[in-house]
């Protein structure tokens, strides 16, 4: 039987988000409710409200989301009632290309749910990276669903869906930072500052943290940067250069999404180094590089896709370290805030002073 709960709402292109009344059906072949406990506020979903990923509104916002399942549909093996879990937005199909060569964080074909929530007048939702968990409850495809240990806070557990996981995985999967190495991250909201945290777990020897805001840098410090350079005073390039005995970091990962960080990074790598791109872009953004310069510079251009995570074995190993204290997830979660407050954590985030809101249910 549908259920009505309340979600936040995003009905048109920069209109205030609201809280409407959402009809969740029941579970459809493949697919599962879950009972939302906690959900962090990402620049993401203000790039739904602001139009930035698509015009199919309205939005039901919120996909960085930690809740029980509730209830099943056929077919579903993954998970069961009373699973704890956190979702994520790309439940790998294990047949495509990717999947068949042993690749399934590349997966070509992730899905959603097919089954759609709908406002009261039965209005059709587009559900944020196909998860729309800024609600009490919300329809998922089961592979969306991962289980980690319930004893850790839903707060901290949900932020691994979206931003956490893509800094994370930036610096450990996709530029496979190393014991020793020299990285630049540009960028120090919540996705640099989860790079800083990677590169410091995989044992990079010096992290140089980059932003235009020292309130930022400070705390990029706190999460584990040895150096900090303020490009607004100071040109990162030569700065990092500075740092790395003129010869550039191994590693950079630009987490902003534009091109001038991007030629930032681009310039700012050693040779032969890598540069690693999970800031988004908006589609009106174009770079320009000498051709020549990508060729003689060598090394490795990369785009990381949510951290180039494979959520069934990175989510309950950071878990893991988590709990045995080795990363600090918590130091994330800047405030929790109710579903009402959507609107003010998105004015926040201009502010510079919070990594996460965290909607808590």
């Amino acid at each position: 039987m549908a259920q009505q709960v309340r979600g936040v709402v995003a009905p048109g292109k920069n209109e205030p988000v609201r809280v409407e009344t959402v009809i969740v059906p029941d579970p459809g072949p493949g697919e599962a409710v879950v009972r939302v406990q906690a959900c962090g506020v990402c620049h993401t979903d203000l790039h739904y409200k602001q139009g930035g990923i698509n015009d199919d509104f309205p939005f039901l916002l919120g996909h960085e989301a930690a809740g029980v399942v509730e209830s099943v549909g056929p077919d579903v093996t993954e998970v069961t009632p009373g699973d704890f879990v956190i979702l994520n937005w790309r439940a790998v199909c294990g047949s495509c290309r990717a999947c068949r060569r042993g690749r399934p964080w590349y997966c070509f074909d992730t899905h959603n749910a097919t089954r759609k929530m709908t406002l009261e007048d039965g209005t059709e939702l587009s559900a944020a990276l196909g998860i729309g968990a800024f609600a009490e409850k919300t329809l998922v495809a089961a592979g969306q669903c991962t289980k980690v240990d319930p004893s850790v806070a839903p707060a901290v557990a949900g932020l691994l869906g979206c931003g956490v996981m893509a800094g994370i995985g930036a610096a450990v999967n996709t530029g496979a930072v190393g014991r020793g190495d020299t990285v630049a991250v540009i960028g120090c909201g919540g996705v640099g500052d989860a790079a800083i945290v990677g590169s410091r777990l995989a044992g990079a020897a010096r992290i140089i943290a980059v932003d235009i805001d020292d309130r930022k840098l400070e705390t990029a410090r706190s999460m584990g940067a040895t150096h900090t350079v303020n490009s607004s005073t100071t040109d990162p390039v030569e700065a990092v250069r500075e740092l790395t005995g003129g010869f550039g970091a191994d590693v950079v990962i630009e987490a902003v999404g534009r091109p001038e960080t991007y030629r930032q990074a681009f310039y700012a790598r050693d040779l032969a180094g890598t540069v690693v791109l999970v800031g988004v872009p908006t589609p009106d953004m174009k770079l320009e590089l000498p051709l020549l310069d990508v060729f003689g510079r060598g090394g490795a251009l990369k785009s990381s896709w949510y951290g180039d995570c494979l959520p069934s074995r990175d989510f309950p190993m950071l878990i893991d370290l988590h709990q045995q204290g080795r990363i600090d997830l918590g130091a994330f979660v800047t405030e929790t805030i109710g579903l009402g407050d959507v609107e003010k954590a998105f004015a926040r985030m201009h502010e510079g002073d919070v990594l996460r809101s965290v909607v808590v249910l």
